[in-house]
């Protein structure tokens, strides 16, 4: 099993079970941008108290270790817990969305796409994922942030919009940081 295995399997179990959710982080980084290595996958779900049962039990333990009660008290903070397939030692990272508008309008502008052979996902759009690393970056630093959103803006199959990006860097309080990374892509002077 390796990350796209892991992402894909955990998008069948989300569909099957109903529970909206999104593709972001490095898998969405490395289909829009540059490849890179990750043992992690980032996925973003509206998960309701009704459906934990149901969830935990659809990863089964061997070969995955989810918590319970982690997973309940990420689902009443909007806060986050793990998946992990401890055989091939990868992690899914679930964030339990807000109901704000940014994620309201994340989840209207998801789009199916095809990762592997045989395995398509619900994946953030290429805008969500730069605003959502541009706010990661401004919280927590990291280069590697700002390089995944260089080689997204160069490298992207889809035309970027611009004005969607803009609308939230300032709704956000993230103009320094897109004039970091808009340089840092030559982009600006």
């Amino acid at each position: 099993m390796d990350p796209v295995d892991l992402v894909a399997e955990c998008a069948g179990i989300m569909e099957r079970l109903g529970i909206p959710y999104l593709v972001t982080g490095s898998i969405a980084s490395i289909y829009f941008g540059e490849p890179r290595l990750t043992n992690d996958v980032d996925i973003v779900l509206a998960l309701t108290p009704g459906k934990i049962a149901p969830f935990c039990a659809s990863f089964p333990q061997p070969p995955y270790y989810v918590s319970d009660e982690a997973v309940r008290d990420a689902v009443a903070r909007h806060a986050q817990f793990n998946v992990i397939h401890s055989e091939a030692g990868l992690k899914a990272d679930f964030m339990i969305a807000a109901d704000s508008e940014f994620n309201r309008s994340r989840f209207a502008r998801r789009s199916k796409v095809q990762i592997g052979p045989q395995a398509s996902v619900m994946m953030a759009s290429p805008e969500d994922v730069i605003i959502k690393k541009l706010e990661y970056f401004r919280e927590r630093g990291s280069d590697k942030r700002l390089r995944d959103i260089v080689g997204i803006l160069k490298l992207c199959p889809q035309p970027i919009d611009t004005a969607y990006i803009l609308e939230w860097v300032d709704r956000l309080g993230l103009r320094a940081e897109w004039k970091r990374v808009r340089t840092r892509a030559g982009m600006e002077p």
